[in-house]
């Protein structure tokens, strides 16, 4: 991948202690690099540690171990002032767009507060001009700026949501899960936006999501993940064409082809067994107790993170 290697996680680990011995190991030594105007798509089961990683690398969660390191500073042991202009480099779109917009703020407030925190306009005037850009940038109009979030649809808050994480003219955006609340006809309009912002503004992207088929519309890479574990990251057509990790080819295995023919004549891989608990995972590969071609050395040994093809990554022991 060329351009600059602008966030590096490096062996990230996040525990969170439940009491009575009990450690849920919620993201548990990935390893991962983002480059300046790429998207990185994080994918897998609901329950895998994608969220939790998306907001380990945003410092809003201190990591257990491990290094997240942006723009060459780590993130978990920054200055104050550091961590200040870190945030104005780094902003964050939340999954549910209502939970994470304040209902009693008008749309020009929501969007104006980062700006007034970070002080970047002088007089009230510049502000509201940049929050009214931010709006038609966005696919909204001024006239919205003096209305409250309950007056919008799930679309339209979502809408809100990328213009106020656009407000600080940030480098790196975390999408976590941007689109799961919406209605299936909107979410393609909001990754349509996100990729003209991206290619607008230069922006990075770690792209958090489940749905596969519509993270290889948005990424250029994309990371699989598995009960706090990387199971496979490549680039978006090599894992399409050519995955080599059984749960990868499961999950691709899950995703409809238009072409009807091909369709019904397709196999599908259907996991057996419901998904282990990240409190007591199984021991070696993480992956064994729902894998069609497990062995007993699948439960002895913690598979490598290896490069199996150049720029193609995988832990399983048998991925050639």
């Amino acid at each position: 991948m060329s351009g600059q290697k602008l966030l590096e996680v490096t062996d990230l680990k996040k525990h969170f202690d439940l009491g009575k011995n009990q450690l849920l190991k919620a993201v548990d030594g990935i390893s991962f690099d983002v480059h300046k105007g790429e998207t990185l798509g994080l994918v897998g089961e609901s329950g895998c540690g994608k969220s939790t990683t998306g907001r380990t690398v945003m410092g809003l969660y201190n990591r257990t171990e491990g290094a997240v390191t942006f723009d060459g500073k780590d993130v978990h042991s920054m200055s104050e002032k550091d961590r200040f202009d870190f945030l104005r480099n780094m902003q964050m779109i939340f999954q549910d767009p209502y939970a994470s917009l304040n209902p009693r703020s008008t749309v020009l407030e929501i969007i104006s507060e980062p700006m007034e925190i970070h002080g970047l306009y002088k007089n009230q005037k510049e502000m509201k001009e940049k929050v009214y850009q931010l709006l038609e940038d966005v696919g909204l109009n001024r006239d919205h700026a003096n209305r409250y979030p309950h007056e919008f649809s799930g679309g339209q808050r979502q809408r809100i949501g990328i213009a106020r994480a656009l407000a600080l003219d940030p480098d790196f955006i975390v999408a976590d899960e941007p689109i799961s609340a919406l209605d299936v006809s909107v979410q393609a309009q909001v990754v349509n936006l996100l990729k003209s912002l991206q290619e607008e503004k230069g922006l990075t992207y770690l792209f958090i999501a489940h749905d596969l088929s519509m993270v290889k519309h948005i990424s250029d890479r994309i990371g699989v993940m598995y009960l706090g574990r990387m199971m496979e990251l490549t680039t978006s057509e090599k894992l399409y064409d050519e995955p080599l990790h059984p749960y990868t080819k499961a999950l691709m295995s899950a995703i409809p082809i238009p072409d009807p023919d091909v369709e019904e004549s397709r196999e599908r891989i259907l996991l057996e067994g419901e998904l282990p608990s990240p409190i007591n995972p199984p021991s070696g590969c993480v992956f064994r107790t729902r894998c069609p071609v497990a062995t007993a050395h699948c439960a002895e040994a913690v598979p490598e993170w290896r490069e199996v093809r150049p720029g193609h990554f995988a832990a399983c022991h048998y991925a050639e």
